[in-house]
This record gives C-alpha cells, structure tokens and sequence, in this order.
C-alpha cells in the first residue's frame, strides 16, 4: 500500500485535477483516522472550494461520507420515513413545526439535525431552549422515539457520518461553507444516512442565504435532488426566499415560541405558509398524498386545527423536556433585560436585512463564536414591521431580547441598522416559494 502524501492530493486539487476515488478515500479516511491534520484538511477544502468537484469526485465524497458511520434501516416501520433539510436562514423554526405535523399526517420523520452555523441558528438550539430537551440521544434511545410517537430529533453522532461531523466544524472555522460539493456532500451524507425514503430540501435564495446567488442555489438543489434520487431516495427540493427573516422571532428561544404558536393555529403567515409547502412536499414524497398540492391542503388542515400539539408534547417528554411548555410557551425562560428598538426616522420600511440580526443574536451571546461556546437561548429580537410597513418617528421596529443592559444597548444598534427605511415604498415582495425542483 502507499504511503498517504496528503500534500501531493491538496496540491493536484488546488491546481484544479481530479482525485481518483483512492486519493479521496487515502485523504478523507486519513482525516478520520487523525492522520491527516485539521491544518492539510483546511487546506484541501479551500482547494475544493475555489476549484469546486467533478460528478465522480462528489459521488465518492457522498459515498464515503454515508459509509464512516452507521445507516439506519426504517424497513420495519409501518409507514414510510421521510425527512427535509433546509439550507439555513435566519427566523427559520420550520422544522420545529413540520416535524410533528408530519407525523400526525402518517409520516415518520427521523430528523438528524445541526447547532448554529455562521448567521444562522440550528435546529437542536431551538429544542434545547425547551427546559430539559435531550437533543444527544443514542441511536437506541433515538429508534425508540421514533417508533413511539413518529418523530425523533437528535443531533449527529459519531456513530452516524462522524466523517461529516469533523468536516462541519472545520468548514464553518474555515469560511467554506459555501461550496456546493462540500454542501451537498454533508446535507446528504447525513440524511441519507437515515434510511429514509424521501427528503425534501428547503434552499434558501437571497441575501441571509449562504449562496445569494439564485443560480448557485438553484445548482445546489439540483445537485442534491439528482444525488439522492440517484440512490433511489424520493429527493424533491425548493427554492425560497431569504431577504428578509422568516417570521417574526429571531433567537433560539423566542422562535421556539413561536413555532409553538404556529403548531397551535397560529403564528406568522409565511410561517405558516413555508412549513405547510414543505409537509405537502414530504407527504407527496412518502406516497400519502397524490401530489404537493394535495399535501399542503392536509398540512394547512391539520396545522389550524392544532392536531401536531399532542404529538410535539409527546416528544418533548420522550426527550426528557416539559411537555407543558408545548401549549404554555411563556414556560420558556425569557431574557432579563427586554426593551423596544424605535424608528429614528419616518418612512417605509424597505428591507429587514437577515444577516445582521442573525449575527447580532452571535454577538448578544444567542451563537457561537467558536465550536464550544455556551448559547443563551434567551436573547435576540421580535420584529414588529414587515418590507413594505409605513412608520412614524419613534414607532416601534421590534424588541430586544437581551442578557444585560449592554446587550440591550447592542440589539437595538443591531436592530436599526438592520431595518432599512426609505421615502418610497419597495417594489412587491417575491413570493416566498420562488421555484419548485421536483422529482427526476
């Protein structure tokens, strides 16, 4: 056998040659071994994300991704498991409604989930706001839940794609997340990895998304969609709208609370409006409903009438968390210092920028600056204005939800900065479900 020269691999790549599977099994299995250091495994990825992958690159990444770790078998469950994946925005609790509400529709929906990245908070951030929540499960804890209530949430493991979960945190320290290969290797790696049967891919487009540009997204998700249907998963994606934050909530604990609300009929309207496309998508996807439309229709159906919340208390109790929090939200600690950001100036709002609050939620301790940071689920802001709403001088443009007084002073720098006012009104917002990538 040869001997590993990782430095000749990360040279052939960053001079734009194709490794042969070999090369990619000798420097990615030595990386999981330790014997390629984080420092040349950094060095590879920034390769790949200037230089990008071929077709047959990608397939063994996704390959030896799915194969580091263990694969769930779903076989013997009475119904078919489907699961979705979003991209990452900022507001973004919908897997914190889809999930249960999908469950109640007859699916089964073992969801493997991450913490924050970049801009962005994870999903088992949001859950763990939940006083007592278990987000690291084991995998027997985890089949259990999900054949007892129909959903499971958890985060990664070493048992399933550890190679993922090492590259995860060094892309994020490294400033490549956004790669298409890197991205679609580890979205599926790990999804794939479920023994699911069907996924559907929520990828964001616009200005708080990882890939502005509508044309990288729209690469991504056909990517993705022709990767997973490739390995006989039902892989459907859409493309959707991230100028502006998703809701009203931004913050672990405050989109928890909201997502909640939205479960029990309530909720923001785009909320609403994305959560229910996705369930359609995922119940079209497990052979339940004949097609999207007829799912968003059931999801909309069930969702007003609040049939997930016994559900969502089910699994906050198998988990080890308050199932009282899931129809008393206001169970969910709230942040000491709480104050109003107001408008300095007349005008219409023109846009609510993601990022900025995104990372404005980092900084008032909401996030990680680094891997082992502890989160504060209790801070971030609460919008009170949409694109497009009129205001007066000194109207309210949102709370600030904050840990002391100077991050109360902080959030409402953030939150000025990050509501755009102008003297005309913006141009009609996009519709949030800008295009649908559907089955190949």
């Amino acid at each position: 056998m040869r001997s590993l020269l990782p430095s000749r691999i990360i040279d052939t790549k960053r001079r734009g040659g194709e490794l042969s599977p070999e090369e990619l099994e000798e420097v990615f299995g030595g990386f999981l071994t330790g014997d390629v250091p984080d420092y040349q495994m950094a060095a590879l990825l920034m390769a790949v994300h200037f230089q990008g992958m071929t077709p047959t690159e990608l397939d063994t990444l996704l390959d030896l991704t799915i194969r580091s770790g263990t694969v769930l078998d779903l076989s013997h469950l009475p119904g078919p498991g489907v699961d979705k994946h979003s991209t990452g925005g900022v507001g973004d609790k919908t897997s914190l409604v889809l999930a249960p509400l999908a469950a109640e529709l007859g699916l089964f929906v073992p969801m493997i989930s991450g913490r924050g990245l970049g801009h962005t908070a994870g999903t088992l951030d949001k859950l763990e706001a939940i006083p007592g929540f278990r987000t690291g499960l084991t995998l027997g804890e985890f089949r259990s839940v999900l054949e007892e209530v129909g959903v499971a949430m958890m985060g990664q493991t070493e048992e399933m794609a550890p190679l993922d979960r090492r590259l995860y945190a060094l892309r994020d320290a490294t400033a490549t997340v956004p790669s298409i290969p890197l991205m679609a290797a580890s979205i599926l790696g790990k999804k794939l990895a479920e023994g699911i049967q069907g996924l559907v891919l929520d990828v964001k487009v616009g200005s708080g998304s990882f890939l502005p540009g509508a044309e990288e997204s729209r690469k991504l998700a056909r990517t993705m969609t022709s990767l997973g249907n490739g390995r006989g998963v039902r892989t459907a994606a859409l493309l959707t709208g991230m100028d502006a934050p998703l809701g009203q909530a931004v913050g672990n604990g405050l989109e928890t609370r909201e997502a909640l609300a939205c479960l029990a009929g309530g909720g923001p309207e785009d909320l609403v409006e994305l959560s229910t496309a996705l369930t359609g998508e995922m119940l079209c996807l497990g052979g339940l409903a004949s097609d999207p439309e007829e799912g968003v229709r059931r999801a909309r159906e069930a969702l007003e009438e609040g049939r997930a919340v016994p559900r969502m208390a089910r699994l906050v109790e198998r988990q080890g968390g308050d199932p009282r929090v899931v129809t008393k939200p206001e169970l969910i600690p709230s942040a000491p210092e709480c104050g109003v950001g107001t408008a300095e100036t007349s005008g219409f709002v023109t846009e609510i920028l993601p990022v900025p609050l995104g990372y404005g939620v980092v900084e008032m301790g909401g996030g990680r600056r680094r891997l082992e940071d502890v989160v504060d689920p209790r801070v971030g802001f609460v919008l009170a204005v949409r694109p497009g709403d009129r205001v007066e001088r000194g109207d309210p443009l949102g709370e600030v939800h904050a840990a002391d007084r100077d991050g109360l002073e902080l959030g409402r720098r953030v939150l000025l900065k990050a509501v755009a006012l102008g003297s005309e009104p913006p141009p009609p917002i996009p519709s949030l479900i800008r295009e649908r990538i559907p089955l190949h």
